[in-house]
Order: structure tokens, then sequence, then C-alpha cells
């Protein structure tokens, strides 16, 4: 085993690579960058480098300051975690070239599977079914659109060069195709440094199924079982169960069987991932979509059923070890659900957010298990990827796990940054997913119903509450009756006191129940039934959810308010940095006409003109950082114009 491994990662999976290194007694290595300076992997570590500034591009991705790191600090391996450089063929190299172990599959394994044009057909020719899609690599858009108009919409536009949905675009309309391949290929730019694009069939109403297999340097492969990652936002997974529902035992020794058979066909070393697409309602008809060579965000609920530490089996392995057990000693045992907490407000079309969090409560222990990266005072920014912690809940069978989920998110509190661990909770309760009847579509489908309609009233007693408190004087004896926010005047009847606040639009609130506040709570009484919220500073939560409630001086705001209020402008929807300009001040647009793109946390959310009219004004350009809200540009309705 070794000595000292520097883990080339950050946030929750850095923090849970060195638990695992910390059990097992090896000397763990932290990186990080200008961004990440007091953040929870750092000080978990034993030891940390700093390897740049905040843009991943010039720290996190950056191979020289990594194998830097790894010689300042005699590290003999080194752990890529996921995300970043984890699938990146060249940094293995450059692992192996620097005496370093790469914690991974080798570089050729890497770069065939990282290709996914090049992966189906390596598969394909040993014996594995794949999706029909386009064929050949370096596709031009025209060859790219004769290919999806050939296989028929819908069709899937996917990165060659990565995964995890970035990148991804489901189209239903051929003739919006080249401006999907210009926004995919801009994606995946991005996100992989590589614009590459295939076209697959899409398969309606499919269900995600994932075998995780475990190969040695000695010729020994075996899967560890599957996990179902059929709820998914975006193309990307949001909650992930081991195992799954739909598969009996035939197909489940088939499908893996398959995917020991891909392993073996790229000569596969380590923790990877061959991933499925399945019809749902023939899972015997199961597709090959890609094999993912690294570790899983989701890998917990395989080590739960498995009772396996896969990032043990990751080190014994690059450490020359041999696998143990065979195929037939692998046994699944209970169920486990995972479900993953991400920087986004649902009730703003799950746009990333940002913050710092300012209280924090992670569920851990009986049958629950939160991997994190957070601290209290953690600054959630708009660089790095929105994911900030997963809840895992284990129990003898489905219900149980899904219970103990869906408790632990309700016990969940992150406040100071907008999360969707609410909505999870919610999903997890709708009727189709407790009966296991899933499919890719189904969290877009029932997305707007499992977001509160509104703020509940009991938000903006709360709220209130928090304000009254503040303004009663402290200390015991005779109270000055003028400052005591009661509403009594001399002479009259009480007048209540209202305040008025923000959560989405100004509201004037006047309390009208009782209430306790402490430190860290708010409970209010409202019609005989008490609510109780967490709080810290102007944010209360509760169930998972959370409100970040704000002060409004409407007097301010009517003097302060311009041309820039309205529906003429646009404001951007998250904090991020604009990315492409495609208009100018007085150019003529149309209602609907793509203006301007914003990302944040490697996501784009094109800025669209709102009505027909004249670019009157345009305050970024690429490269601007803008925060929630900000004013972009402002559009002149084409009936005023003079």
């Amino acid at each position: 085993m070794f000595d000292t491994v520097l883990v080339a990662n950050r946030g929750e999976i850095a923090v849970r690579v060195i638990r695992t290194l910390r059990a097992l007694g090896v000397r763990s290595v932290a990186v990080f960058s200008d961004a990440d300076a007091d953040a929870r992997h750092v000080r978990e570590a034993d030891t940390a480098v700093r390897i740049g500034p905040a843009p991943a591009s010039e720290s996190y991705l950056s191979i020289e300051a990594l194998l830097e790191a790894a010689a300042r600090t005699g590290a003999q391996a080194v752990h890529p975690g996921y995300g970043f450089l984890a699938e990146n063929a060249a940094f293995a190299r450059a692992c192996a070239e620097a005496g370093l172990v790469f914690i991974g599959p080798p570089a050729e394994a890497i770069s065939l599977m990282g290709d996914k044009i090049r992966a189906k057909e390596t598969v394909k020719a040993a014996g594995v079914p794949v999706v029909p899609g386009s064929s050949g690599s370096g596709l031009t858009d025209a060859e790219l659109i004769a290919a999806a108009r050939e296989i028929g919409v819908p069709v899937l536009l996917k990165p060659s060069a990565g995964g995890g949905g970035k990148g991804m675009r489901l189209v239903r309309d051929a003739a919006v195709l080249a401006d999907e391949i210009a926004a995919a290929r801009r994606e995946a730019r991005a996100s992989f440094g590589d614009d590459t694009l295939l076209v697959e069939r899409w398969v309606d109403r499919p269900r995600h199924i994932e075998i995780q297999v475990l190969a040695d340097g000695h010729g020994n492969v075996v899967h560890l079982g599957e996990r179902e990652c059929s709820l998914q936002r975006r193309h990307q997974k949001i909650i992930e169960e081991a195992p799954s529902v739909l598969l009996d035992e035939a197909t489940r020794a088939a499908m893996g069987e398959a995917a020991v058979q891909a392993a073996r066909s790229c000569g596969y070393r380590g923790a990877g991932t061959v991933e499925f697409i399945v019809p749902g309602g023939d899972p015997s008809s199961y597709y090959f979509m890609e094999m993912n060579t690294r570790l899983q965000v989701e890998h917990p609920v395989t080590e739960l059923v498995t009772g396996l530490d896969l990032v043990e089996w990751q080190l014994r392995v690059a450490a020359g070890e041999k696998l143990p057990y065979g195929q037939e000693d692998i046994t699944l045992t209970g169920h486990a659900v995972e479900a993953r907490i991400c920087a986004e407000d649902p009730a703003r079309g799950f746009l990333p957010s940002g913050g710092t969090v300012l209280a924090l409560h992670e569920p851990q222990g009986d049958g629950v298990r939160t991997d994190s990266g957070l601290t209290e005072g953690t600054e959630v920014g708009s660089l790095y990827d929105p994911m900030l912690s997963k809840v895992i809940a284990y129990g003898p069978d489905r219900p149980t796990a899904l219970r103990r989920l869906r408790a632990a998110l309700a016990e969940t509190v992150t406040l100071g940054v907008q999360t969707n661990a609410g909505f999870l909770r919610r999903l997890l309760a709708h009727p189709a997913v407790v009966a296991g009847d899933l499919d890719t579509g189904l969290v877009e489908r029932e997305a707007d119903g499992l977001v509160p309609d509104g703020v509940p009233e009991e938000v903006y007693e709360a709220a209130a509450a928090v304000r009254l408190d503040a303004l009663a004087p402290a200390g015991e004896g005779w109270r000055d009756p003028f400052s005591v926010p009661s509403g009594w005047r001399i002479g009259g009847t009480p007048k209540p006191v209202g305040f008025w606040l923000r959560v989405v639009d100004p509201v004037e609130y006047t309390p009208r129940g009782t209430h306790t506040v402490t430190a860290d709570r708010v409970a209010v009484t409202l019609d005989g039934v008490r609510h109780t919220f967490h709080r810290a500073a102007d944010w209360i939560g509760r169930d998972g959810d959370a409100w970040h409630v704000r002060d409004h001086d409407p007097v301010a705001a009517a003097l302060t308010g311009s041309a820039h209020a309205g529906a003429d402008s646009l404001t951007a929807p998250m904090p991020g940095t604009v990315t492409v300009v495609k208009v100018a001040v007085g150019d003529e647009v149309a209602a609907g006409q793509s203006l301007l793109v914003v990302e944040a946390m490697k996501m784009e959310h094109v800025i669209s003109a709102p009505h027909a009219g004249t670019v009157s004004e345009l305050d970024v350009t690429p490269g601007t950082t803008v925060a929630m809200d900000q004013v972009l540009a402002v559009i002149t309705p084409a009936e005023e114009k003079e």
C-alpha cells in the first residue's frame, strides 16, 4: 500500500477519498485553488497544497500544477476523484511519466472509453448491444444533421469526450438541430475541452441502469450489481438506488456479464461503470451507452448493498493487489438510495444558486450517511459543479430505505445557499417513485407539481417574528412603552406592527400569531398549528426547504426605480459569467430571439428577447461576471420606438 496519496479533486469526493485514506493509514495530500483555501477537504487532509487561482482551468485542470504538488509532498500515487481530470488520458500518462501511480484504469482504456464513438465500436465487437446512432468521429455540423435525419427524431446529441449530462441535448424538432448542435458544442468544449459530438436514437420512456465493475491487474473482472439512475433532470442524475426493482436475477446476470465483457474489451483495471439504456417495457432489451472510467458519484449505494469500500479497492488494485473474490462471492443485501444535494433553486427553474453557508446540519447514523464537502462558512460560487453533498439511506428493503431518506432530507439544513433538498424529499414521496415505476423523463414531467406554489404564510409569520424579536428591548424592569414593538399608542387602539418583506415579490405582512425565537430556531403558531423553522440571518428553513426573506423598502424602491424595472429588462437569472453576446445596441430583435448566454456551474442559460424591439441598453460583454438579477440589457418595444 502507498504511504502518501494526492487527491486531485475538491469538495465532497475529496473528503470521501481522504476518509478511506485515513482508515488505511495512508497520508493524504489535498490540493486547492484560491477559492477553496479554507474548504473542508483542505482542513481534513494531512497536508494541502495551493495549485492556482480560482478558475478550474488554472488550478484543478492544470496537470503541471498537480504533478508539482505531488512532487513537493512526496506522493506516490494520485487519486483523481470524478470530474476534472478523472477521465483524462493525458493526465494518466503524465502521472506515469512522473513516476506516480494513477489510481484508475490505464491511459489506453481511458482514451478508448472516453471516445464514445470508439467505445461503441469496441464493445459492439465484443458482443455487447449498442444504441443505434452516428458512426465515425469528428463529424461536421452538416454530417450530424444528416445522421439525425436518417435516424429520425427524437435524437440525443452527446459529447464524445465526457459524460455527466454536460452538453447533452434531446432534439425532437429537426428544424432546431443546427442551434442545438452549436449549444452542445459550446458546453462540451467548456466542460471537456473537446466539442466532438455524436448523435443517437432516443428511446422514449427509457430507464438508465448502470453496472459497477472492478478489475485487477491479474485478469480478474467482477461486477457488483446494478444501480438504477433513471431519476434525472436535464440528463443529470439526482436520485440513484441499488438494486433496481426492474431487473430479475436472469437480466441482472446477463447485464452484469455484458458489463464485464465491455471492461475486458478495453483492458480495464480498477473501478468503473458500464451504463445501459433499458426500455422500461422490455428490460431484456438493453443497450450499452458508455463506460465511465472512474468512480461514480453514486458509488455509495453499491458500497452499502455489497459491504465493499470501492475507494479502498481502487487503492488496493492500483497497488498491485489481486481481487480476493470471484463473481460467486458478490452478494447484494438490502436496499440503498442516494439523493444529490445541489446548489440550485427549484422555484426559479432549478437555476444555479450561490452564497455563504450560514447554518448546516447533515444527518448521519441509523441507516443514513452524508458525503459532503460543506462546513459553515463555505462560500458556494459559480465556478465549479453545483453538487454540494449526497445523502444516502440504507434499509433491509426499498420502502424502508425510501422512508429513511425522506426523513434524512427533512432533517438536512443548508441555510445561506438555496438547494434542492426539499424538492428531492417530495420527489421520493411521488407515487410513481414509491412504486418503482421510473423513467428518465419522470422528473421533467412532474417537476412543476413538486415545487411549492408560492410562499406559505407561516414563512412570512416566522420572518416577521424574528424582526419583532430583534426590536424588543432586552433586560428586566421598566420599559419605555414607545420602544416596545406592540403597536401601543396613547389614548388609542394599538396598531399592529407590520413589515415589508420579500422572498420573490414584495409583501406587506402583519404578524397575527404567537411566536418563540431562539438563536437558531423560530416557532410560530397560526390558527392553532405550530410551525418550527431553523434560522440564520435572513434565512429560515424546514424539511429541506429554505427561504431567503429580505426586508423591502417600498419608498426607496420607488425613488430608485428606472427604465431598468419591468418587462423590458433582461436580468441575470443566476450568478455566473456571460459567455456569448449576439447583439449590439441599436439592433432590431424579434420576440424570443436568443441574445445572450450566461454560464454558471457548467450550465448554460440562454437569455431571449421578451418581445420585438430595439436593444437600447447593453451592459455586458463576453467574460463579464454577473450577479443574480443584475440587468444585462434593455429591449425597447417596437411600438415605443420614435
